[in-house]
């Protein structure tokens, strides 16, 4: 049965769990409410709680570890003789499972019979023709071994779905009986139903904690499996970056680091003073019809694709300033040689940032306690001198929060980059040069059928952690600046 339908049938029998539990509590009080300890809702509650969790967390566990489970059963039967030169086990399990696949297709659209998907005298041409026949591509390199690995796949797969089912529907009503055999009028529902929502809230709390840890342990592994291929004082002693997946890789970071700071800043330049200047506009000195209108223009640009920044990048601001400093510009300086370029993405970026920045530092000023300016006001402060001496240092915690913010943004945007800066990684102080960040090149280290135990390929884990620590350490530094001026106003 499909994952939708038995959702829909434990959620239904959730529903009448609900409502047996509240009519069999109100029963066992002779219809009168208040001879419960909880109201009737808490009992109903309760049914459908007992009704529905369990089932859905097993449901959960077994989309999760049956395929892991198949996948390694299956694979643990294949010959070593199958995995052709240059290739890896994994790529043959994917052919596999793309088999497997088409079988079931080709039998749900009658091309195929089930007996005929598990016959063990399959002629392979045929096969191979009649899954044409149903839309399924196959690889050149279909062998028998193959086709019985696909087929104990397949059998392995809807047997455990049958049971899946089977199981799940089963706990289902366990936890539905369960439950009504403990509804009468002096059961503690209300505690019960409270207890399970607070566990319910912590889990929901922890899946943030538990995925960034995930994410860090991902990193880790694979940053280590890389340094045992690739020596990590190359790494982060090389001032080149030339991959090559035919060996002989140059995988220096610091140009790559390089351009990716680079652009950060230049983004920041721009986006830092237009984003905090429109914030004391909006909050200090403009009425409220202009804030009206122009405040959620300039939410608007948050909302724009990076992808549309990056084609304006592109063919826009690129060719602007290829007019003004290029061979042929106007100004005559012959900076610039094409659009692409670390000052095109930084000021195309730094347009993107500039929402992030004022709508946060908009908030944070408007958080400052109206006591404090009138007490400026009272000893005789100008408006100006207000908000430049007690409202922004006030504020600057949480500005500097935004900043930072800003910058963590800039310093893991692709597309604009991938449009704008180019894809040489080099190390330049001009900033009209073609450069990449460390996100560009995990975009295209990652793209295509590169083997993933290559350093090639590793290489953007690697990368990846060094984004991390960046990052990692510009919010400790924010944590140390707002813990250390939010003293000063407590």
């Amino acid at each position: 049965m499909p994952v939708f339908w038995i959702f829909v049938i434990i959620t239904g029998l959730a529903a009448a769990g609900y409502v047996l539990g509240r009519g069999r509590a109100l029963a066992s009080a002779g219809g009168d409410q208040r001879n419960l300890h909880s109201l009737p809702s808490y009992y109903g509650s309760n049914a459908a709680i007992f009704t529905f969790v369990p089932a859905f967390l097993i449901l959960l566990i077994w989309l999760v570890l049956q395929p892991i489970f198949i996948s390694l059963t299956v694979q643990a039967n294949i010959p070593d003789s199958v995995v052709p030169e240059g290739s890896t086990i994994g790529l043959v399990m994917s052919d596999v499972r793309r088999l497997a696949d088409g079988l079931d297709t080709a039998v749900s659209q009658g091309v195929i019979t089930d007996d005929y998907a598990r016959s063990v005298r399959v002629d392979l041409t045929d096969i191979r023709a009649r899954l044409g026949e149903a839309g399924v591509a196959l690889g050149s390199n279909l062998t028998s071994e193959i086709m019985i690995a696909a087929q104990r796949f397949r059998s392995m797969t809807n047997t455990g779905n049958l049971i899946k089912t089977i199981v799940v529907l089963l706990i289902a009503l366990g936890g539905l009986g369960y439950a009504l055999s403990r509804t009468q009028k002096d059961f503690r529902a209300r505690n019960t139903v409270e207890a399970t929502v607070r566990v319910l809230l912590i889990v929901a709390a922890s899946i943030a904690i538990l995925t960034t840890i995930g994410i860090v342990l991902s990193l880790i592994f694979n940053t280590i499996e890389f340094f045992f291929l690739y020596p990590i004082g190359d790494f982060f002693g090389s001032l080149t970056w030339s991959p090559s997946f035919g060996g002989g890789s140059d995988l220096g970071v610091w140009p790559l680091l390089w351009g990716t700071l680079y652009i950060s800043v230049i983004a920041l330049l721009v986006a830092v003073p237009i984003g905090l200047f429109s914030a004391i506009y909006l909050s200090e000195y403009a009425s409220p019809a202009v804030r009206s209108v122009a405040k959620p223009m300039l939410e608007v640009l948050a909302g724009i694709p990076t992808i549309v920044y990056g084609l304006f990048a592109l063919l826009t601001v690129g060719p602007m300033l290829v007019d003004a400093f290029g061979d042929d510009g106007y100004l005559g300086l012959g900076w610039m040689q094409g659009g692409t370029a670390v000052m095109t993405a930084g000021l195309v970026m730094g347009i993107m940032l500039i929402p992030f920045v004022s709508s946060l530092s908009d908030d944070i000023i408007n958080a400052v306690p109206q006591a404090m300016r009138d007490g400026s006001l009272g000893l005789g402060a100008t408006h100006s001198e207000t908000v430049r001496q007690v409202i922004l240092p006030a504020a600057l915690p949480g500005i500097v929060g935004a900043v930072l913010l800003a910058a963590s943004r800039a310093i893991g945007e692709t597309m604009i980059v991938v449009l704008g800066a180019g894809a040489a990684a080099r190390i330049s102080a001009n900033p009209f040069d073609a450069m990449t960040t460390i996100t560009a090149k995990i975009v295209s280290q990652l793209t295509g059928d590169a083997d993933f135990a290559s350093p090639e390929v590793l290489v953007a884990f690697a990368l990846g952690m060094t984004l991390f620590v960046i990052t990692l350490g510009l919010n400790v530094f924010a944590l140390y600046i707002v813990r250390k001026y939010r003293e000063q106003y407590e």
